[in-house]
């Protein structure tokens, strides 16, 4: 697909705030973790079956470590909630730009600019003020897993960027369809409610399907630290949702941490513009 960048960094935005319904509708689903995910996959599968029609799937190994770091990704992040705060997941699995940084200048060859660094650095310090309210101490396995997963989706990152055969949306699809059937087992442990079931068809469709069409759609045509950087948008608008749905209101840490991060964001999009770097991807 000929796609301007401007263009892709408009679908990475509509795929964050698609993700970021994520927190609000898992929250109605009365199952297991391990069974939300897997369902959650499999409808995800499906749609994204209708997007690609006939799908490429070459068994190459950017292919399937795309894949495995999708899955890892996703089963890892539910798990760290389940073991430690919800903020501690989100935090921690945001350092995934860190690994981007260091993955992509070993395995794309991009070079990572000062203002790529100082980008980093701000969004890490705002989405520590962001939650710095809502951490605790005392969840050592569940803040580790919760690491792992942002090293899982700095390797589907650098993955989806280093495709050549098919489309990035192969990859997510295949990540989808293993994430199923390794959570097929979970599925007979109880049977969720109509409630939950509609959740899960929303999580399934929008929050996982197309929202990883419009990423996987969009990421060739931006560098691999853009790729990261814009999705932190996700985290910061739970809490908006959380108050447009239930009343409570963000606190002071957590709107200024996000001005922090919105910002930076803004700014090194401006400044990539006006300087006119070229955008690095794989053909």
């Amino acid at each position: 697909m000929n796609m301007n960048r401007q263009k892709a960094i408009k679908y990475m935005i509509i795929a964050s705030i698609l993700w970021s319904t994520g927190g609000l509708f898992i929250k109605l689903v009365d199952w297991n973790p391990m069974a939300i995910a897997g369902a959650r996959s499999g409808i995800a599968a499906i749609v994204m079956l209708f997007y690609l029609r006939k799908p490429k799937i070459p068994m190459q190994k950017n292919m399937l470590g795309g894949a495995l770091s999708y899955s890892a990704l996703l089963m890892l992040f539910v798990s760290a909630n389940k073991l430690t705060t919800s903020a501690n997941a989100i935090l921690l699995q945001f350092t995934a730009p860190i690994w981007v940084a260091l993955f992509s200048s070993w395995f794309l060859k991009e070079r990572i600019r000062k203002s790529d660094w100082a980008a980093i650095v701000l969004v890490l310090l705002g989405m520590f003020v962001f939650f710095i309210g809502d951490l605790q101490t005392g969840h050592m396995e569940g803040n580790l897993i919760a690491v792992l997963s942002g090293i899982a989706m700095a390797a589907m990152i650098i993955f989806l960027k280093l495709q050549n055969e098919g489309s990035p949306v192969e990859i997510t699809l295949l990540g989808n369809v293993l994430t199923f059937v390794i959570a097929l087992p979970f599925f007979f442990l109880s049977i969720p409610s109509l409630k939950s079931i509609l959740a899960l068809l929303v999580l399934g469709v929008f929050q996982l399907g197309i929202s990883y069409i419009l990423y996987t759609t969009a990421i060739l045509h931006v560098s691999a630290i853009e790729a990261i950087l814009i999705p932190v948008i996700e985290p910061l608008l739970n809490p908006i949702w959380v108050f447009w749905f239930t009343g409570e209101m963000p606190g002071h840490h957590a709107i200024f941490g996000g001005i922090i991060v919105i910002l930076t964001i803004i700014a090194r999009n401006l400044y990539q513009t006006k300087k006119g770097k070229p955008i690095l991807h794989q053909n």
